[in-house]
């Protein structure tokens, strides 16, 4: 009972650090700007430390730099914010006009421009979501770079050896060569306070994406020098939110842009009387499960299955194969929209009605006649980022209205798939949500999920059906909180940031404003990408591989045999057409 108690207290502690901290990073967004060193500033670090999480392994050791937190971190910011001292947060303000090169981290499709030396501007167009999870990288990222300061310097700024030899590797006056490089990981290592071996491993980790990263002897430098001269020269780092940005945050700006672009497309390609398939997903798997098969027919000696088709299409050397399929794709009913909204969303629209039913994969089950008579059309969303998803999917299924007419969507089904971090099983296994329960509020969305266990029974994969988390940040889940959700009466299977925001906005939709009609089919399945209580097992760890293609195909292969061959079908009376609505 006391361990029970315990546990209940720790996960108590934790989740009112988790509300301490989105409470004060809500308040210094409105109040427009905050000092990372200033009370603000400290007062999210305490909160940070006191939460601990996973994601950001050793960070509450004082000498230890959390090596691979640090690497998720920078893989998700634009390369050279380890260099600036003044970080501004923007909406779309007009920065693609200019001659500032845009920055686009490899882990996060945000855009951001260097203004100078010493200023980073961050673009801000998925919601707050977006301004949190930067908020938290960045300050893990100056709590770190303290890190590197006590142990380059101390307690009267002056230097280390080891700095000393950093600044002339990085001066140029010390060049690393073949001979000489174990002497400068040996002084990266006591910078860091990391053994050698972990700080080559460092080095090789940041190489595979080496054109978005400055390096590790720079990154180490950068962090360390402004650290330094923030401690003992007084030039503060300060952190600012545009006007612009605060008035635009919550109001749905690129959302509506972003929905009315694909309506229109539908509209333009006489779509609006057929019934649509939205599916939430990656776009290659959807193009790559209907399209590969019959566009690479003739380029495999040994015929393969769609999930080895796709193994060969995920090889960098293998991009040629891609552009075929896309260009086969394109030319048997799939209409590209890319994203001029500021969503970062792009669109992939599929008319079956252009589908050579011979030519689809014998893994995906058909009903011909249902195709033949119904003609339904697909329309894939690239994935949503937390809040995102209620803005996109609420805009997207409102109707779409004409100077004398609206349009109303004849959406027939909403298929989620994801990746999410798993609390029982490993990496690759599939779980199917029961319930999505919002982290932090009362929210709680039941609802009936079309997917079941059996529909991935004897696939060679592990699943779990049962409630999962909408969390409010993957990089603020710590043991504690998630060991309560598993093994409480929760009896949670995993965790994601979107599925509790797009099933608030389906419901408002179907239940009160009644856009879309009541017997919708909703689909819900993610794979896992991690599992944050393994020891290793965390996002940080590293990116989910190949392991992630047989889980992700398995999906999309089920999504579209419902899509194709839905239960029960009888012919409609009226195919549709009842979806345009004059306007009064």
């Amino acid at each position: 009972m006391d361990t029970e108690y315990l546990e209940l207290s720790k996960a108590h502690e934790s989740r009112a650090a988790i509300e301490r901290l989105y409470i004060e990073m809500r308040h210094i967004f409105n109040s427009g700007s905050f000092k990372p060193n200033g009370i603000s500033g400290k007062f999210i670090t305490e909160a940070l430390l006191t939460l601990s999480p996973e994601i950001y392994g050793s960070l509450n050791d004082l000498q230890k730099v959390e090596l691979n937190g640090l690497i998720y971190v920078i893989e998700r910011l634009p390369k050279g914010i380890e260099e600036c001292r003044y970080i501004k947060f923007t909406s779309e303000e007009g920065y693609q006009n200019t001659n500032f090169g845009v920055i686009i981290p490899p882990k996060r499709r945000r855009n951001c421009y260097r203004i100078d030396q010493s200023q980073m501007v961050i673009e801000v167009t998925r919601g707050r979501s977006e301004i949190y999870d930067v908020l938290t990288h960045l300050t893990f990222l100056y709590h770190e770079a303290n890190k590197i300061r006590g142990n380059a310097f101390n307690e009267h700024g002056h230097k280390s050896r080891e700095w000393e030899k950093l600044e002339q590797i990085i001066a140029g006056e010390i060049e690393i060569t073949e001979q000489n490089q174990d002497a400068a990981f040996t002084y990266l290592s006591s910078l860091l306070g990391r053994t050698f071996e972990e700080t080559k491993q460092m080095q090789q980790r940041l190489n595979e994406n080496k054109n978005s990263n400055n390096g590790l002897f720079s990154t180490v430098y950068w962090l360390g020098q402004l650290a330094y001269e923030e401690e003992f020269l007084q030039r503060d780092k300060e952190i600012t939110f545009t006007p612009t940005l605060r008035e635009r945050i919550g109001r749905h700006i690129y959302g509506e842009k972003w929905a009315r672009n694909i309506k229109t497309a539908l509209l333009n390609a006489k779509l609006f009387d057929r019934p649509v398939h939205i599916i939430s997903a990656n776009l290659h798997s959807v193009m790559n499960t209907i399209y590969a098969h019959p566009a690479l027919r003739n380029t495999f000696k040994e015929p393969k299955t769609i999930s080895e088709i796709a193994l060969e299409l995920s090889k960098s050397e293998n991009e040629q194969l891609n552009q075929k399929v896309k260009k086969y794709a394109l030319g048997h009913g799939m209409l590209s929209l890319s994203d001029e909204s500021g969503t970062n969303l792009s669109i992939q629209i599929f008319d079956t009605a252009q589908l050579d039913l011979e030519d689809i994969s014998e893994e995906i089950n058909i009903n011909k006649e249902y195709l033949q008579q119904e003609k339904p059309v697909i329309v894939v969303m690239d994935y949503a980022f937390g809040e995102q998803a209620y803005e996109t999917m609420d805009e997207l299924l409102k109707p779409l209205k004409t100077d004398n007419t609206q349009y109303l969507m004849p959406v027939a089904s909403i298929s989620i798939m994801g990746k999410a971090g798993i609390l029982e099983g490993q990496k690759g296994d599939i779980m199917i949500p029961t319930a999505h329960v919002f982290e932090g509020t009362a929210d709680n969305y039941p609802f009936e999920n079309d997917f079941k266990k059996e529909d991935f029974k004897n696939q060679g994969i592990d699943v779990y059906e049962g409630p999962m988390i909408s969390v409010l940040g993957t990089s603020l889940q710590n043991r504690d909180v998630l060991d309560y959700f598993k093994n409480s009466s929760w009896q949670a299977i995993g965790l994601e940031m979107e599925g509790a925001h797009y099933q608030k906005a389906i419901q408002a939709e179907v239940k009160i404003r009644k856009n879309i009609k009541e017997d919708v089919v909703l689909r819900y399945a993610y794979y896992a990408s991690d599992n944050p209580l393994v020891t290793g097992g965390t996002l940080a760890s590293g990116s989910l591989g190949l392991v992630g293609v047989k889980p992700t195909y398995l999906i999309t292969i089920q999504i579209l045999s419902k899509i194709f061959a839905p239960k029960n079908y009888t012919p409609a009376k009226n195919n549709g057409k009842e979806n345009a609505v004059k306007s009064k």
